[in-house]
């Protein structure tokens, strides 16, 4: 197995300065926003090949696998790129809280306008 990214999803990917791609995880079958992390080639192509989620943490500057130390994994059943190429939407069983602060979602918390 391939440890590099495939070169024809590479060439398509618009980066930041720093080499990352927007990621938008949402919740399979619901459509429900869980999450939006970052992910560089390599945390993609992991995704890619592994079906786990791999993202890129901008505050530790490393890969890290959803749920390697929480157990709240998202298993990965579709990959797909916007037609800017500047952002992922991962499509995903979510096992247990997406955010950091335990909440099922990182948009559970602050409405800045609700609905009409």
């Amino acid at each position: 197995m391939s440890n590099a990214l495939d070169p024809a999803i590479a060439q398509r990917l618009k980066r930041t300065p720093d080499g990352l791609v927007c990621a938008v995880a949402q919740q399979r079958g619901t459509g429900e926003v869980l999450m939006v992390a970052w992910m560089d080639d390599e945390a993609l192509h992991r995704t890619l090949t592994t079906r786990r989620a791999t993202y890129y943490s901008r505050s530790r500057q490393q890969l890290w696998v959803k749920g390697e130390t929480s157990g709240h994994t998202q298993y990965v059943h579709e990959v797909r790129l916007d037609c800017d190429g500047d952002t992922l939407l991962l499509s995903v069983d979510q096992v247990g809280a997406a955010c950091h602060t335990g909440d099922r979602t990182c948009f559970d918390a602050t409405v800045l306008l609700a609905g009409a």
